[in-house]
């Protein structure tokens, strides 16, 4: 059955000001419930799989928060979860876009004709897109929500994207506990040479959420 949820509903978290989710740039970060993956070290594990617990934002008061504040913000982050999994997700990228503040959405890749079609349309000006780990790695990595075959596929349709896109998408590389130095060598290695991939430190969940 098609998810027939609002968009807006599925927006319940923010952060008014962030120094380092868009690099360079104080942006306001959005985040949208739901994933479509299950990993273990997941930073935001209530927005992902509890999102309809959490309280929902309005979006009238968040759109007019936006405008109010725009002169002091470079831009927004919409972040999750995995927001490529929201129904309607163009309809509130749209909605985004007139408060004339550009927009940077997180994804894990999973989802390369979704981002496509949103960079096509002007509704994104950056992504930037997660690479777990060695392919291998990746059933375990996501807690079976994406087996090595599927990742390769996904993420190198997305590598294909960023020179048809040149300087829109950056890979961010999260060196969780399970990878060793030398899978971080071998993540950067799967990686076209041409193309970003930071790595960023990885950080404990603030609570400890039951991922089962």
């Amino acid at each position: 059955m098609a998810d027939t949820i609002p968009p807006w509903e599925r927006v319940r978290g923010m952060v008014p000001v962030s120094l380092c989710d868009w690099p360079g740039k104080i942006t306001c970060v959005l985040f949208a419930g739901g994933c479509n993956l299950r990993c273990p070290t997941c930073h935001n594990a209530s927005l992902a799989w509890k999102w309809k617990s959490l309280p929902s934002l309005n979006r009238e008061t968040v759109l007019a928060d936006l405008r109010r504040r725009k002169r002091w913000l470079d831009g927004i982050t919409l972040s999750g979860g995995e927001p490529t999994c929201v129904a309607g997700l163009d309809d509130l990228l749209a909605d985004l876009a007139t408060t004339g503040l550009p927009v940077k959405l997180d994804s894990n890749g999973s989802a390369p004709d979704v981002l496509a079609r949103l960079l096509r349309g002007g509704l994104v000006q950056t992504l930037a897109v997660d690479v777990k780990g060695p392919w291998s790695l990746y059933p375990g990595l996501t807690g079976q929500g994406m087996d090595a075959e599927m990742a390769r596929d996904a993420l190198s349709q997305v590598f294909d994207l960023a020179r048809q896109h040149p300087g829109q998408i950056y890979f961010r590389c999260t060196k969780v506990p399970s990878l060793s130095p030398t899978d971080l060598e071998a993540t950067r290695a799967q990686v076209p040479e041409d193309l970003p991939l930071h790595f960023q430190e990885y950080v404990s969940p603030r609570n400890s959420d039951d991922v089962s």
